[in-house]
């Protein structure tokens, strides 16, 4: 862990000033700093999204439909049920933004030729091509803001990314 952060509990858990609490149980004060940690990414991310679909030339995508395409990208020949694991969405939820995604012609549907009962996600170069335009907006939007931002502003944000990341692992593992 880093100097940020604190010692680490027996269970795993940085504790801030390093003091570990019995069975592993979140004080008062990292429960206050999760929530605040929680607010703030909130906000990030519903700004980053409002700016990108405001300077964004294209019809945007429901959110729901954006992640399955995003997942789709990252794992092309995903399963409809694997894809719904990852979101977090029920499989017949997943199905419905998966015939939107078609009729839009931005995934396409495949059998399995293992198993004819499971379909197969991959997304379309069109799909492809929007969801890079997509990041590099939003990269470039953010970069902007970055570069008005303190030099210690900055350095603490980079910084910060790994912390970030793997308290992303340990809630997954939770």
């Amino acid at each position: 862990m880093n100097d940020i952060v604190g010692r680490t509990t027996a269970a795993g858990r940085a504790t801030p000033g390093g003091q570990a609490t019995p069975g592993g149980q979140a004080t008062a004060a990292e429960q206050a700093a999760a929530a605040d940690l929680f607010a703030a990414i909130s906000v990030i991310r519903r700004t980053a999204r409002r700016a990108a679909r405001q300077a964004w030339t294209q019809q945007p995508l429901p959110p729901a439909q954006s992640e399955l395409l995003r997942v789709a990208a990252a794992r092309p020949g995903i399963t409809v049920a694997d894809a719904a694991q990852e979101l977090r969405l029920a499989p017949n939820t997943v199905s419905t933004l998966v015939g939107r995604l078609t009729e839009a012609s931005l995934l396409v549907r495949e059998r399995s030729a293992a198993d004819g009962r499971t379909a197969l996600l991959t997304p379309t170069e069109k799909a492809r091509q929007r969801l890079a335009e997509f990041r590099d907006l939003r990269a470039d939007l953010a970069g902007r803001a970055l570069a008005q931002l303190p030099e210690q502003d900055q350095q603490a944000l980079a910084a910060a990314v790994p912390a970030l990341l793997r308290l992303a692992e340990r809630m997954e593992s939770q």
